[in-house]
């Protein structure tokens, strides 16, 4: 990871999520009346993708006019100078945290950050039309007359040569996991939807995610028990319980150059994958469930480690042997231990994070 002093570290205890936080400093505010909409974008060695979406949306009436935030949330990047161009936008806040503590912590901090009614999350890694933000303020000024209970809009996701990306699902469960082991990457988690129009649906992903404040703080934001990955789909699943809908807007489109699914996975990401997962069985999934979910990873990750060190590498290896000690910690609630290998994988994420950077343009 950088070492670099950042410009913003962990200078406060991060607020309550049930209560609006007053602007940290004056350098972190922009003298803009109070917007409407909030735009999270959670930056990790993705600084030239996160500029150039940032760009985009800057060119927005909605940006202009004081009606849009943008409010980027670095989880402890190396030193960029692209760090200090964005800092000085109007409309745009930056914040840097002292070391990775993974998404769900991060948006959390760039929620409470912001002022909006309404939060866009959206990854470093996606691409967006003119006029993106005006669409969003006028769906989401629309939508509480289609239905006052909608707390949570998905949009349509794109690929880099246009065609549908999958970007919704059903709630994932132990079969459905097993049988998507037989299916393309690009169809295990989230599912095509058939449907043309405007859809209720059990959840949407988080690349490209617009929730009402309410609703957010409600459900007292992501669960930072989560590093990365399925805390998506259990905030949705959350909001659900709570009473809110959640919604496919194919309307919109934006275009999410880097999906997990269309690149390699290597040791340490897999690592932190494995973990969303097991703790995702742990919260909904009943105990037997999850307890045959954590022998068939463990298993997965001997024959892994295995492999690793056949092939003479040694690196892999340990990442798998942490994560069979990872399955161990999640199975007897030990989440310090599960947290500290989680932060060990996290050390080796830098590369992975940074290889798509700056590529979005292309495509």
């Amino acid at each position: 990871m950088g070492s670099a002093a950042p410009f913003f570290t962990e200078f406060a205890p991060a607020p309550t999520l049930g209560s609006r936080p007053r602007p940290a400093s004056p350098r972190l505010r922009v003298a803009i009346g109070t917007p409407q909409l909030s735009v999270v974008i959670v930056n990790f060695c993705q600084w030239k993708n996160t500029a150039r979406l940032t760009r985009q949306l800057r060119n927005c009436e909605a940006i202009r006019r004081g009606a849009a935030e943008v409010v980027i949330v670095d989880n402890h990047s190396p030193a960029n100078t692209l760090a200090k161009s964005l800092k000085k936008l109007s409309g745009v806040s930056v914040v840097r945290f002292g070391k990775n503590y993974g998404f769900a912590k991060a948006v959390n901090r760039g929620s409470n950050l912001s002022r909006g009614e309404w939060v866009l999350l959206l990854n470093p890694d996606v691409t967006v039309p003119e006029g993106f933000l005006d669409e969003v303020l006028e769906a989401a000024q629309r939508f509480p007359a289609v239905d006052p209970n909608a707390g949570v809009i998905g949009f349509q996701l794109r690929n880099r040569d246009g065609s549908a990306q999958a970007s919704s699902g059903v709630f994932p469960t132990l079969a459905r996991t097993l049988a998507g082991l037989v299916l393309p990457r690009s169809r295990r988690r989230c599912q095509h939807q058939t449907l043309m129009g405007r859809q209720q649906v059990p959840w949407v992903t988080g690349g490209c995610l617009l929730v009402r404040r309410d609703c957010f703080e409600q459900v007292r934001g992501l669960d930072e028990t989560f590093f990365l990955y399925y805390e998506d789909v259990d905030f949705c699943r959350r909001a659900r319980s709570a009473g809110w809908s959640v919604w496919y807007e194919p309307d919109l489109r934006v275009t999410h150059h880097f999906p997990l699914h269309a690149r390699t996975v290597p040791a340490p990401l897999r690592l932190v994958t494995r973990h969303a997962l097991l703790t995702y069985a742990g919260k909904h999934w009943s105990k037997w469930q999850s307890k045959l979910l954590c022998g068939i990873v463990w298993t997965e990750a001997l024959a892994r480690e295995k492999l690793a060190r056949h092939r003479k590498n040694p690196a892999a290896a340990e990442c798998f042997r942490q994560l069979r000690g990872l399955v161990g910690d999640v199975s007897h609630g030990r989440e310090p231990e599960a947290q500290a290998r989680i932060r060990f994988a996290a050390n080796f994420l830098d590369a992975v994070a940074s290889e798509n950077d700056g590529k979005t343009q292309e495509g």
